[in-house]
C-alpha cells in the first residue's frame, strides 16, 4: 500500500510504503532529498512523543564562529540545554536572535561570552551577527530525546523504533515558513522523503530578513 501526502502550500512531499499496520520494533532508514533529487544535509528528524532527557544530564552544547560562519550551520539541542558561543575568529562578533523561541543578545566580544545561553523553549532559533550580516546559523531546540540530523548524503537511520510512529522533518532552506515542520507517519519502510527548498537569498540585513519571526 502506498500513501502520498503534502504539507501546507504543497512545499513538501513524502512517500511512505508499508506492509503491515501492526506495531513492532524496527530499524528504519531513508534519505532526505530536495525537489531535484539532491540529498539534503542538515535536515532534522524528530520523533514525536519521545520525552526529553532531564536537563541535569544535558551537557553544554557549542555553537562556534569560524571564518565568519557559525559552526555547525545547524546545531541540534534538547529543550532545557545550554549553548556556549565561543569565537574562534581573530575578530569580534556580536551574536543575537530575534526568534520567539529564544530572543537573546551577546554584545561584541572575542574569545567566549561570560556564560552559556539557556534554551528552555523548543523551536527553531535563527542566529545572526550584528557585525557581519552574512552570518546566519540555526539552533533546533528539540522536545524529543530522539532527534537526528542528516549528514552530507542526506541519509538517516532510526534504530529500534516502534512502528508505526510519527516523526517531523525540518530543513533551514525549506520553501515553507521557517518554523513549519513536515509531519510523517513511519511504517515498515520509508521511501526517500522530498522537501522543496529555496536557495538562500543574500542576507544583507539580518534584522530585516527575520523581522517576521521576531513579530510572531
Amino acid at each position: 500500500m502506498t500513501f502520498f501526502a503534502h504539507c501546507a502550500r504543497t512545499v513538501c512531499s513524502f512517500v511512505v510504503l508499508c506492509s503491515a499496520a501492526t506495531a513492532f520494533a524496527a530499524d528504519i532508514s531513508f534519505t532526505v532529498r530536495d525537489q531535484f533529487g539532491k540529498p539534503l544535509a542538515d535536515a532534522v528528524i524528530e520523533l514525536e512523543n519521545n520525552a526529553n532527557l532531564p536537563s541535569t544530564q544535558l551537557p553544554v552544547a557549542v555553537m562556534d564562529q569560524v571564518n565568519k560562519q557559525f559552526s555547525p550551520n545547524v546545531l541540534v539541542i534538547q529543550q532545557g540545554q545550554s549553548v556556549d558561543f565561543p569565537n574562534s575568529d581573530n575578530i569580534r562578533h556580536h551574536v543575537y536572535s530575534f526568534s520567539s523561541a529564544k530572543p537573546f543578545n551577546i554584545k561584541l566580544y572575542a574569545d567566549r561570552p561570560e556564560k552559556p545561553e539557556l534554551f528552555d523553549n523548543s523551536g527553531v532559533v535563527v542566529l545572526g551577527c550584528n557585525i557581519h550580516d552574512s552570518m546566519v546559523g540555526y539552533i533546533y531546540v528539540a522536545n524529543s530525546a530522539n532527534t537526528l540530523k542528516t549528514a552530507e548524503d542526506g541519509k538517516v537511520q532510526l534504530k529500534g523504533i516502534t512502528v508505526p510512529t510519527s516523526i517531523t522533518i525540518w530543513h533551514p532552506n525549506q520553501a515553507s515558513e521557517i518554523n513549519k515542520k513536515l509531519s510523517v507517519t513511519v511504517t515498515e519502510q520509508v521511501a526517500d522523503i522530498t522537501i522543496n527548498t529555496n536557495e538562500p537569498a543574500p542576507r544583507n540585513t539580518f534584522g530585516e530578513m527575520f523581522k517576521a519571526d521576531n513579530d510572531s
